[in-house]
């Protein structure tokens, strides 16, 4: 084993600046490992990818716990799809329709309709949006304020459950290195003690119904809102600028708008009804019960092999209800249902793939001396208490450059994880700061998918949702970096009430500042 140098970053270093440079991580994390390898066995590239075939990428997927997790992926994925295309999604959130009357009811029944769609963060902006977007504008609510209600209701919300494919992504991140250190904690718990100081994801799912009530906004939001009150769109682009756009895109601009119709109509049925979200939500539930409760959960740790295996079954039986009541309600046949649970299977090998390459980096990275030498470097010159910040500052630049929340954990937590313990920084701070920090640096990024698909839902101009939101992220992200400080020193799970009290003094503080130069919304 190569001494453990500033070298031992080098695949790492090239996996995080192709990834920036590409926009794509499976790009960096194939590079890096590829190079890795290199670095191990010699400059022979033909020998190097024989030797990364068979000594890291088969070993990984063949693992036990690996193949385990990439098989509830396919699961889960499967369901996933099964669930948006029944139409019960876009169902369950136009009954909420009936209901509301005004703005303040309006844009509280996005938020929980996006809280309640939780087991697809990229399912939700296509759900809830086209659903609630006829309603924003009768009532008068601005197009870049759905898409900030969607947005904030879709990753920050699937980032905080453990058992859909968010967190079985990040479990399986955290067990690699728990293994490798030792450490006696299964993966669920710690994922579950890490939930505490996601500060970033409950900031952004509380910023809705905060700013609700207290009717007022900020900002660019605070125009737009102005603007859609006065029955004027208000948005970044120029007259000019649409004037020729129209010009020489008008052929882009109808095969989008052909290819976002498709997306809507893929997402909703005449004969669709709430109980096809759930009823299915309902049987994953309690098979999940059934077989986990009896083992001690959730009072008691759970091994990692039975609470996969729980979940896996749980969420089979949950799929198979779905076909047979879609095929009850004439919402789809049987064999239509299983080729769109097959197809939401393989739609997870791009993350099963990410996993992979993660997978043996991380194991390239240890065999390089690459987490002992960060280890180093921060025993000589960073305190343990400030680890939990400067990883979520790092985290979110990553991801904010790259627009992969995912892609940033894949990175940062093989090399946080064993940095902490070394140091003896707390633990499951550290990991709360990959996550928030990933989050954050998503939220705020222009190119992130989310970005993308909420202004797509809301139908609003991209760049408009992207200079909108932006305000009520970095006010979120300055409040979630003292908390990892304040988390850092303390290691209390309490923080978030503190974060939350911040948040909301923030909020009236800048209310009153603002006076009439705010936008105050009537309910």
């Amino acid at each position: 084993m190569p001494s453990a140098d500033i070298s031992s970053l080098i695949p790492i270093a090239l996996a995080l600046s192709l990834s920036l440079y590409t926009r794509n991580v499976i790009v960096g994390l194939f590079s890096g490992v590829f190079v890795g390898v290199l670095m191990l066995n010699g400059p022979n590239p033909l020998a190097g990818a024989g030797i990364m075939v068979k000594e890291h990428l088969i070993p990984e997927l063949t693992d036990s716990y690996n193949a385990g997790v990439l098989i509830l992926l396919a699961f889960i994925g499967g369901f996933v799809a099964l669930v948006e295309h029944s139409g019960g999604g876009t169902a369950f959130a136009a009954s909420i329709n009936r209901w509301v009357k005004s703005k303040l009811q309006a844009q509280i029944a996005a938020w929980f309709g996006g809280i309640a769609i939780f087991f697809s963060d990229l399912g939700t902006p296509l759900i809830v949006g086209p659903v609630f977007r006829p309603l924003m504008d009768r009532l008068k609510i601005s197009r870049q304020k759905l898409a900030f209600i969607i947005d904030s209701t879709s990753s920050p919300v699937a980032i905080l459950v453990p058992f859909i494919g968010w967190g079985v992504y990040i479990m399986s991140l955290i067990y690699q290195e728990y293994a490798a250190l030792g450490i006696d904690e299964s993966e669920f718990t710690a994922f579950v003690r890490t939930i505490p100081f996601q500060f970033y994801a409950w900031l952004a799912v509380m910023m809705v119904p905060l700013l609700t009530l207290l009717r007022f906004d900020f900002g660019a939001m605070a125009k737009a809102e102005h603007a859609a009150e006065q029955g004027r769109i208000e948005s970044a682009t120029t007259a000019a600028e649409v004037r020729l756009g129209a010009e020489n895109n008008e052929e882009e601009e109808d095969k989008e708008e052909e290819k976002t119709e498709a997306q809507y109509q893929a997402f909703t049925h005449l004969n669709a009804r709430p109980v096809l979200v759930w009823a299915p939500l309902l049987v994953l539930a309690t098979v999940l019960a059934i077989m986990l409760v009896p083992l001690g959960f959730p009072f008691a740790q759970v091994s990692g092999t039975d609470f996969r295996a729980g979940l896996s079954t749980a969420y089979l039986a949950a799929a198979t209800l779905l076909i047979v009541l879609m095929a009850m309600l004439k919402v789809r046949e049987v064999l239509s249902s299983v080729e769109v649970y097959l197809k939401g299977m393989t739609g997870m090998t791009l993350v099963a793939v990410t996993l992979l390459l993660a997978w043996a980096l991380s194991d390239i990275g240890r065999m390089l001396g690459a987490a002992e030498y960060i280890a180093a470097v921060a025993q000589a010159g960073l305190p343990h208490w400030l680890l939990p910040a400067v990883v979520f500052i790092l985290s979110a630049i990553i991801s904010f450059a790259t627009g992969s929340s995912w892609g940033t954990f894949a990175i940062m937590l093989p090399l946080v994880i064993p940095t902490a313990v070394a140091i003896d920084a707390p633990l499951h701070v550290c990991i709360g700061a990959v996550l928030s920090g990933g989050l954050f640096g998503d939220h705020s990024s222009p190119i992130s998918e989310t970005t993308i698909l909420s202004s797509t839902g809301a139908s609003c101009p991209q760049i408009d949702h992207f200079r909108t939101q932006l305000p009520y992220a970095l006010f979120n992200g300055v409040i979630s970096l003292g908390s990892f400080v304040v988390a850092g020193i303390s290691g209390s799970a309490l923080v978030i009430l503190l974060a939350v009290a911040v948040q909301v003094a923030g909020l009236l503080m800048i209310r009153r500042t603002l006076g009439s130069n705010g936008q105050f919304a009537p309910v």
